[in-house]
């Protein structure tokens, strides 16, 4: 059984930095591609980004596009969201999940962590 816990979240204000960690326990998660979710009060869970088993495909949903990068250290088993010139709409419990297919959408990943909240103040 794969189990994920996310860290790094917090207060930061707009136009700061933040980065998230995704640490992964169990088999078989170097195997697996890993995505970020947000959802802020009130509405859907939206696709963050994705990254590929190996590392060496990404993915982002248009808010992240050209602000946020995913990475991933195997020997570590964690997943990072390096997120640059936040703004208060970036404000939400950000979630990462893991999988056997590199996708978009929430219900290709099987695995998934409680959360970490990021508020963005202006």
């Amino acid at each position: 059984q794969v189990q994920l816990v996310e860290s790094g979240g917090g207060l930061v204000q707009t136009g700061g930095s933040l980065t998230l960690s995704c640490t992964a326990s169990g088999p078989s998660f170097s195997k697996y591609a890993v995505a970020w979710f947000r959802q802020a009060p009130g509405k859907e869970r939206e696709f963050v980004a994705a990254v590929s088993w190996t590392g060496g495909t990404t993915r982002y949903g248009a808010s992240a596009k050209d602000r946020f990068t995913i990475s991933r250290d195997s020997a570590r088993n964690t997943v990072y969201l390096q997120m640059n010139n936040v703004v208060v709409g970036d404000t939400a419990v950000y979630t990462c999940a893991g999988g056997e297919y590199f996708d978009n959408v929430d219900y290709s990943y099987a695995y998934w962590g409680q959360g970490t909240q990021v508020t963005v103040s202006s």
